[in-house]
């Protein structure tokens, strides 16, 4: 088995299931969070199951780190597979506290000191649960008891954590409050994640690589913010587009809370609480917040005008036009988007490989987790 292999998750699931037939292959770094996303009954869920072993389809494949879980002579069942699964409800046992919950997976024995577990006091302290914990889960708001099913999943001791739609039941101010603790999961364990969600700014914030599906299938795989900025997938032409960039804080200014950020082929200025240099954050720029322009303004509010060439230009509907921008003056740092009119793209004779200044009117940066 090559090296490459032992380093990736491979998938390929087919067949028929009623009146839905699947046909979905696809590989990626076993590292980070893995999206799949895709409109309702795309058969995201469906390939979950597969994962896991809840659904048996013949003709399928799947190798975890090297590891085959199925294909044409094997298929191991669930409880031989070193999954962690948070389901959309938490479904905790009532009559246990949330210690108890936690520890309801967990290995005993020889398997429970493995020296790369992850320990009981870290997962408490990652999704601060400590005040929780000889609590009853019917005293928990639906955000605490969606963080204890994380946290039970975790302390399984899994290979890969997988989560089907796990804020789908939570409010609004109650996504916001957990996003957090999932990021800080995602920056401090190396576990692998598959992460099923419909709801784009879940994906935008948590996701490494991305896996697009429509209709049963896998219409493209890659990193996210490379999936998000190409012109022919459905992400960049809509309404909403917008790229994510992971950046590294580089200084702040405490005079105005302006943050200095680095990434790919400029810098940018954004306006935050306090926060350290040296730290990985990801900023939204969404293609409608991105103006274009042949030479930069010599007095602007606009904190952010970074020079960039224009990679390619597509229509989108009959009068705007999608530009694909690569930043730095030689065109070779991070892609953003931006969404023009096609009377613009005219008049300022806007053109593949010409050097633009990009004027950003706002960045969204992810909150400081807790």
């Amino acid at each position: 088995m090559s090296e490459d292999e032992t380093k990736t998750i491979r998938a390929a699931f087919r067949g028929t299931l009623g009146r839905f037939t699947l046909d979905a292959a696809f590989e990626v770094p076993a590292t980070g969070i893995t999206a799949l996303f895709g409109p309702s009954g795309c058969g995201k869920t469906t390939v979950l199951r597969c994962i896991a072993g809840l659904q048996h389809l013949p003709d399928g494949f799947c190798a975890i780190d090297g590891d085959v879980w199925q294909d044409k002579t094997v298929f191991k069942l669930p409880h031989q597979r070193p999954i962690g699964y948070v389901f959309q409800e938490a479904s905790l046992f009532p009559h246990l506290s949330v210690r108890r919950n936690l520890m309801y997976g967990a290995p005993r024995g020889q398997d429970a000191a493995m020296s790369d577990a992850i320990a009981f006091d870290e997962v408490i302290e990652l999704l601060g649960l400590a005040r929780l914990l000889d609590r009853s889960p019917v005293n928990l708001s639906g955000g605490e008891r969606q963080r204890v099913a994380i946290g039970r999943a975790l302390l399984s001791q899994p290979k890969l954590l997988l989560m089907d739609e796990p804020l789908s039941a939570l409010d609004r101010l109650t996504k916001d409050e957990i996003l957090p603790f999932l990021e800080r999961l995602h920056d401090r364990l190396s576990l692998p994640a598959i992460y099923i969600s419909h709801d784009i700014s879940e994906v935008e914030r948590l996701a490494d690589h991305l896996v697009l599906m429509q209709a049963g299938t896998v219409k493209a795989v890659g990193p996210l913010s490379t999936l998000q900025s190409d012109p022919s997938l459905p992400l960049a032409a809509s309404r909403d587009a917008a790229v994510s960039i992971d950046a590294t804080t580089e200084s702040y200014d405490a005079n105005y809370g302006i943050l200095t950020l680095k990434l790919d082929g400029a810098r940018l200025l954004v306006p935050s609480a306090p926060v350290g240099a040296g730290e990985r954050r990801r900023v939204r720029i969404a293609a409608s917040d991105v103006s274009l322009t042949h030479e930069p303004p010599t007095a602007s509010t606009i904190l952010n005008i970074l020079p960039a060439r224009i990679v390619s230009g597509s229509p989108a509907g009959p009068n705007e036009i999608v530009v694909l921008l690569a930043l730095g003056a030689e065109g070779t740092g991070a892609r953003l988007l931006a969404r023009v009119t096609r009377r613009s793209w005219d008049q300022l004779g806007l053109t593949e490989g010409l050097p633009i200044y990009a004027q950003v009117k706002g960045v969204s940066l992810a909150q400081k987790s807790p």
